[in-house]
């Protein structure tokens, strides 16, 4: 009886691979980078930023009760005059407080018997941004020491603020108390916006706010990035399905 040797061939069969063509290749680079985008601008936000709940009106119209807000932490040491800032001090119940900085270690704020106007280091100060008339209360006068803030509400005449607290340290806030300076409101989504920055203090030396940080890049950064997967996967999807149907016809 014979027997039926069967060999091994040298080169079995195999999928024959197709290679990727160009518009293949560019939908994944833009895919790529699109999701990088995303990711590192949420990242951004999410190192760099904390949500905060404005629970009063004593920040109006700048800042609303109920808004939600963007800020950006801070240590205090970049904090200048107008910057708007988040803070906690134990001598003012220990709360989280959202004010606006109007003086520095080293100024001297007031606000007279006179117009009522608000002073530093002698120079009035135009404030824009405050609501109705911005009455300024009753009169004080307040050296600020070194290391601490001075910080009043846009709404003056709704504002628990350092007038309250004149027989503490003059109403001042040590500037390490800070937390983080506000940049932006983030809800409702009708009141979506960047907070802007104030001309008031540029008359006074030194202590200029705190420069912006990457929020608002980052924020770009993630919608460009989404809009670049959403348009790149609709256009890869309509390419290979108008591929399909022409195979079929």
């Amino acid at each position: 009886m014979s027997s039926v040797v069967e060999r091994a061939t040298d080169n079995p069969p195999t999928a024959v691979r197709r290679r990727r063509g160009p518009a293949a290749v560019v939908q994944g680079v833009l895919l790529g980078l699109g999701l990088v985008l995303l990711i590192g601008g949420f990242a951004v936000i999410a190192v760099s930023y904390r949500p905060y709940n404005i629970p009063t009106a004593s920040m109006a119209p700048t800042l609303q009760a109920q808004d939600t807000v963007l800020a950006r932490k801070s240590d205090g040491s970049d904090i200048g005059r107008g910057d708007v800032v988040v803070f906690r001090d134990q001598a003012w119940g220990g709360e989280l407080m959202v004010k606006r900085v109007v003086a520095v270690g080293g100024d001297t704020v007031a606000v007279g018997e006179g117009d009522r106007r608000l002073t530093v280091n002698g120079k009035p100060v135009d404030e824009p941004y405050l609501a109705g008339t911005g009455a300024q209360g009753a009169s004080f006068n307040v050296e600020v020491p070194p290391g601490r803030l001075f910080l009043l509400g846009d709404n003056r005449l709704g504002s628990l603020d350092s007038r309250v607290h004149l027989e503490t340290d003059g109403g001042t806030v040590p500037a390490t108390e800070v937390q983080a300076r506000v940049e932006a409101t983030v809800l409702p989504f009708g009141r979506m916006a960047l907070l802007s920055g104030t001309s008031a203090f540029e008359a006074i030396d030194g202590h200029r706010p705190a420069a912006p940080g990457p929020l608002e890049p980052a924020f770009w950064a993630s919608v460009v990035g989404a809009a670049t997967i959403v348009v790149t996967s609709a256009v890869g999807g309509a390419v290979g399905l108008a591929r399909r149907r022409r195979r079929a016809a």
